[in-house]
């Protein structure tokens, strides 16, 4: 048989910030509806409600004295690391994120220069043709951006791409707002690599698309809800409903889509993994998937979650869940050799993406 170029991860890091932020901590926040008019129920049932939808128990923040170009340069050398390789020998680095650097002090967003410099320079990388630029894609960046990597490596251009997702969202989060609650800090990173193969390895295939003509303001930024804090701060926004039915009515055909030009059944797919963004949501497009397959029942296992602990880091959470995975750190999920399994996210834009990878 002839051999093909595929793209393979061979190493993976994820950086979760240490300080634990839980629900009970929200118990002293004045929340206020999208209308300006403060929430009459009692902060405790508030909480309570919103566990039991998005099942989040706690999230992390980030230190006060880190960024979002730190903690994915930390990532970054972790994945580097277990790749074995010498940074030097990057031919590009490409960061997802959606609010760059933003300090604790100032709240203000900073991409001057990129992240992805930034990150270079902190590798203390010297190679001037290891490329380094942003994407921003909403919550499906990563993905998107190790979708470039692999047109890149197939086409000739690279052979070696370090992928980051970074992200601080606690530093744009409303704390008048509910959602705030859903909002965490994180990093995760791989390193793609061109790899010769007679049988189909590593990304087999991919989809995205955009839907703008009545989902493009379902994520955005605008004031806070409280009425007395300053117009000209922006918060990030999101109007949860309409994002779940969004999210349910797309997600799963797209991935039955892309299973579908990978040329295998969804039988043959181990894992999702998904964004973590509401778990309630994330069971519905699993179940709604496997329906579209005739199938009534998902087999336990076949969805990692990590957002009950780290809440929803946008570009950090798909590769952050598969670090977890491959180093073994979450029970009862595992990849072998020869595994199928899919990468999928939803978010601001409005944007859908999935792969199906296959283990070497």
């Amino acid at each position: 048989m002839k051999t093909k170029i595929y793209s393979v991860i061979t190493g993976t890091g994820s950086y979760i910030p240490p300080r634990v932020v839980k629900n009970e901590d929200f118990m002293q926040n004045k929340f206020f509806s999208p209308s300006g008019e403060p929430i009459k129920k009692d902060n405790s049932e508030v909480i309570e409600k919103f566990k039991e939808i998005t099942e989040i128990e706690e999230r992390r923040y980030v230190d006060d004295e880190y960024v979002a170009s730190d903690i994915g340069s930390f990532a970054a050398q972790q994945a580097i690391e277990a790749a074995g390789v010498d940074p030097e020998t990057l031919d590009q680095i490409i960061v997802a994120h959606n609010f760059g650097d933003v300090s604790k002090e100032t709240l203000q967003t900073d991409i001057l220069p990129s992240l992805a410099s930034k990150v270079k320079y902190k590798l203390r990388i010297q190679n001037p043709f290891c490329v380094a630029y942003d994407i921003l894609y909403g919550c499906p960046g990563w993905i998107q951006a190790l979708i470039q990597a692999d047109f890149h490596i197939k086409s000739g251009a690279a052979r070696r791409v370090l992928v980051i997702g970074t992200e601080t969202l606690s530093r744009v989060s409303d704390p008048h707002d509910v959602d705030s609650m859903i909002y965490s800090d994180g990093a995760g990173a791989v390193v793609l690599e061109a790899r010769e193969s007679e049988n189909p390895v590593g990304i087999i295939s991919h989809i995205s698309r955009t839907d703008t003509f009545d989902n493009a303001w379902l994520l955005h930024m605008g004031p806070s809800y409280n009425p007395d804090v300053e117009r000209s701060k922006q918060f990030l926004k999101m109007n949860g409903r309409k994002v779940y039915e969004y999210a349910l009515h797309t997600v799963p055909p797209t991935v039955k889509k892309v299973i579908e030009d990978a040329g295998i059944d969804i039988s043959d797919v181990k894992k999702v993994l998904i964004h973590q963004a509401n778990a309630k949501m994330d069971h519905a497009i699993l179940a709604r998937l496997f329906k579209l397959f005739g199938l009534r029942h998902v087999p336990d296992y076949t969805m990692p979650l990590t957002i009950g602990d780290f809440g929803n880091n946008s570009v950090a959470t798909v590769p952050v869940l598969f670090d977890l995975v491959i180093k073994k750190e979450l029970q009862n999920h595992r990849l072998r050799n020869g595994d199928h399994f899919v990468f999928t996210s939803v978010g601001a834009g409005m944007n859908i993406n999935a792969i199906v990878y296959r283990m070497p």
